[in-house]
């Protein structure tokens, strides 16, 4: 797989408050989580940067010979996901600066063709091949629990004034149950995955023109975040661009 992290900190905020990463064990299992923190300047750069940084060192500890079957991935991926919630939990209730600090979380492990997604909050993971940009991940937002109620519709959905309240973070709540999925990743497809300062500024039509477009990896990656710059960048902008080509994870 061949894949390229970018975070920027867009036009209007005065700290980025995302964290992006890549982790890649030496036989080629890789791990790409992507954070976008809550809470406060303070609070939020620490809940996106630990998530990332704490999940990142436990995938890179594992022993992967000793996880064979899907089915002890997926419990390893959601643990540690876990894992993390307590860690900021714990540290904002002790800390009265990081009260209320949370952020969204989106941790995509990935062994050859095969791709668990653990997802919190409404970052995204998008699949975009020949066929067009199928999103993934279902945002854990008001506006998708008044859509599942019938009280808006999809429409409607896109203009909400609340549009960007989210239901679900990892670190603001005891208990957390985080979404699990799966995807298959096929011949020239490419996932992406982001924080909603690119998916709230690029629609799907422009994502699939410039992932698919004939550029360079580090290019596609780069015009993503200057689109959504364009349009306003009134947030945080991280993506993960992944080319499932390739099956060896490289970095170009």
């Amino acid at each position: 797989m061949r894949f390229k992290v970018l975070t920027d900190i867009g036009r209007k905020r005065t700290v980025n408050e995302d964290s992006a990463a890549v982790f890649t064990l030496p036989n080629g299992i890789m791990l790409a989580v992507i954070a976008d923190g809550m809470g406060g300047h303070l609070g939020g750069d620490y809940a996106s940067s630990t998530a990332v940084k704490v999940i990142g060192e436990q995938f890179m500890e594992l022993d992967s010979s000793k996880f064979e079957a899907e089915g002890k991935w997926a419990q390893w991926l959601q643990e540690a996901v876990i894992y993390v919630n307590d860690l900021l939990y714990k540290h904002a209730n002790e800390n009265e600066a990081y009260k209320g600090m949370g952020t969204t979380l989106e941790a995509a492990l990935i062994r050859g063709r095969s791709c668990l997604i653990s997802h919190t909050g409404d970052s995204r993971v998008y699949a975009i091949d020949g066929q067009g940009v199928r999103q993934v991940t279902r945002d854990h937002s008001y506006v998708n629990v008044l859509l599942d109620s019938g009280e808006i519709t999809e429409e409607e959905a896109a203009v909400h004034p609340r549009r960007n309240w989210i239901m679900k973070a990892v670190g603001s709540e005891k208990k957390l149950v985080p979404d699990l999925y799966s995807l298959e990743l096929e011949d020239d497809m490419y996932m992406l995955i982001c924080t909603d300062g690119l998916s709230n500024k690029v629609n799907q039509q422009s994502m699939s023109d410039i992932v698919l477009s004939t550029a360079t990896l580090r290019d596609k990656t780069e015009e993503l975040v200057d689109l959504a710059n364009k349009m306003g960048g009134e947030d945080n902008i991280s993506v993960i661009l992944i080319d499932s080509s390739e099956v060896e994870a490289t970095n170009p």
